[in-house]
């Protein structure tokens, strides 16, 4: 799809939306069934209703966009910015990828924290998040192993943490907001696996 069809397709929906020329007018709802829409900037978009089922969003900027009572169902929307966009009522299903709040109760958790795998638990307790990877964050975790060190010190610009063995390790500070996916917090993945293949450090 070319920006100018995308745009076509917009302009349409908008109009349809507002009722634009009465009931006779040949505006249509978006229909972007399986569209490919992977890395699109559609900032403050106005996609109320729109049938985006089956679209890869993949990386799509999405800020301000307005998706309610959309159909997401099928959507890939991993790595998408969300930031500030509405999304009350929108359609989803078990294969929509990308919009599913963090799990919830005890969680293991793994990170890469200065290049050593370091095996965490997020106790039910601790508030958490997740954006649209599968990058988690937590306000605080427990240490349970590090591999191949005894203790683990991650640096940055506004924190220092350190990870020990059996010990605590709590945010400087914690964002409620779920889509600030580099917001201040312990970060983590849910596999092992993803950890080891994670290279930016994160507290």
């Amino acid at each position: 799809m070319t920006r100018k069809e995308l745009a076509e397709i917009l302009e349409s929906h908008r109009k349809w939306l507002v009722g634009e020329g009465g009931v006779k007018a040949n505006f249509r709802r978006a229909d972007l069934w399986g569209a490919n829409l992977r890395g699109v900037n559609l900032i403050g978009a106005d996609l109320r209703e729109a049938n985006l089922r089956d679209a890869d969003l993949r990386g799509a900027i999405l800020e301000k966009a307005d998706l309610r009572d959309a159909d997401l169902r099928g959507a890939d929307l991993r790595g998408a910015d969300l930031r500030e966009a509405k999304l009350e009522n929108v359609k989803m299903n078990y294969l929509t990828v990308g919009l599913q709040p963090a799990p919830q109760g005890d969680l293991i958790g793994w990170g890469k924290k200065n290049g050593h795998i370091v095996k965490l638990l997020i106790p039910k307790e601790a508030r958490r998040s997740c954006a649209t990877t599968r990058k988690y964050r937590a306000e605080y975790a427990i240490c349970l192993e590090i591999e191949g060190a005894d203790e683990v010190i991650v640096k940055n610009r506004y924190a220092t943490a350190v990870y020990r063995p059996s010990e605590k390790v709590v945010a400087h500070e914690w964002c409620e907001d779920r889509w600030e996916e580099c917001a201040p917090g312990i970060h983590f993945f849910l596999t092992r696996e993803e950890a080891e293949q994670w290279q930016n450090v994160k507290i």
